[in-house]
C-alpha cells in the first residue's frame, strides 16, 4: 500500500481504492505493525474517487515526513566506496573509505531536519561554493520509535563531492545544507520484505537531453537494512521515528556535475518516482 502526505490530509492507496485520513502524520505512522493497522482502519477514513485523490496528490503533495530527522548511511555499496576513494585521493583520505566498507560498524551520519527536505516535484539545491555536485538515489527506511522498519520511500542525498574530497572531515558541509535532501513521493508499506531484485534507477536530464542513466538492484548493498537500522538506534532515541537513507550505487562519471535547472528522476520498484529540479544555494 502507498501512503501519501498532502496538505489536505493523508491519502492511503490500497487495492485500487483511495482513503483520506485527517490524522496527524506522526500519530498515523509511528506504530508497530503499521501495515496491519492501516488494513484494519482504512475504512474509517473517507473513501474518495481516483480523480479526487489524483488531484490532491498532484496539487498538495508533501514529503512523507513529520517531525522525524533524516539520517544516512554511506559506503554501503562497492561503487560508492570506489567513488569516495577517487574523490579523496589527493587529500590522502582514500584509505578511510576502504576501511569503512570492510568494517563491522557502518558509516551513519545526520542528513536533514524536516524543514530542509524537499518533496516530489520541488527544488533540491547544489552549493555555490562547490564545483562538483551530484544526486545520490537511495532506498530510504522509515523506522518507528521502537526501532522497527515500517515503511520505505525514495531518497535523494544531494552531495558536494568537491567539498567532501578536500577532506573527509568536511562531510557535514558536503551533505547538510538547505534542500540537500528529498523524500517521496509516498511511504510504501508492505507486510513482506523487499525483494533483493528491487531496482533503483536514476536519470538526469539537462535542457531535455539525457545526461545520465543507470540502475542497480538493492541486492548489491553490502549490509542488511535491519543492520543499518540497528546501528542508528544503538545510542539514540527517536520519539516519532526516523528516516534512514541506505546508500547509493549509482554514481555519475567524474567529469559530470549538476547544473541549475537539471532534472533528477529516481525510480524504485513498487515505491514510485521522485523527481526534482535543481536550484542553487
Amino acid at each position: 500500500m502507498h501512503l501519501y502526505k498532502t496538505s489536505k490530509g493523508s491519502i492511503l492507496h490500497v487495492n485500487n481504492v483511495y482513503y483520506l485520513f485527517d490524522d496527524e502524520w506522526d500519530d498515523l505512522i509511528n506504530r508497530d505493525h503499521l501495515y496491519d493497522y492501516l488494513m484494519a482502519v482504512r475504512e474509517n477514513g473517507e473513501e474518495i474517487t481516483v480523480e479526487h485523490a489524483t488531484r490532491l496528490i498532484a496539487d498538495h503533495l508533501l514529503a512523507p515526513i513529520g517531525t522525524q530527522e533524516v539520517w544516512a548511511a554511506g559506503v554501503t555499496y562497492l561503487r560508492s566506496r570506489d567513488a569516495r576513494m577517487e574523490e579523496s585521493q589527493d587529500a590522502g583520505g582514500a584509505d578511510c573509505y576502504q576501511k569503512v566498507y570492510e568494517a563491522e560498524r557502518p558509516e551513519i551520519f545526520f542528513k536533514a531536519l524536516p524543514h530542509r527536505v524537499a518533496a516530489h516535484d520541488q527544488f533540491v539545491n547544489i552549493r555555490k561554493d562547490s564545483a562538483w555536485n551530484v544526486p545520490e538515489p537511495e532506498l530510504t527506511l522509515y523506522i518507528n520509535s521502537s526501532g522497527s522498519i515500517q515503511g520505505y520511500t525514495i531518497g535523494n542525498d544531494m552531495s558536494s563531492r568537491s567539498i567532501e574530497g578536500e577532506n573527509p572531515l568536511y562531510l557535514p558541509q558536503a551533505k547538510v545544507y538547505e534542500r540537500s535532501a528529498a523524500l517521496g513521493p509516498c511511504l510504501y508499506i508492505t507486510d513482506k520484505p523487499l525483494s533483493p531484485d528491487t531496482q533503483i534507477r536514476m536519470t538526469i536530464h539537462r535542457a531535455g537531453n539525457l545526461m545520465f542513466e543507470d540502475a542497480t538492484p538493492i541486492s548489491r548493498m553490502k549490509r542488511t537494512l535491519k543492520e543499518l537500522a540497528g546501528y542508528l538506534y544503538r545510542a539514540l532515541d527517536f520519539p516519532a521515528g526516523a528516516f534512514l537513507m541506505t546508500g547509493t550505487c549509482l554514481v555519475p562519471p567524474n567529469d559530470f556535475t549538476l547544473q541549475r535547472d537539471d532534472s533528477v528522476t529516481i525510480y524504485i520498484d513498487n515505491i514510485g518516482i521522485l523527481a526534482n529540479r535543481v536550484s542553487e544555494k
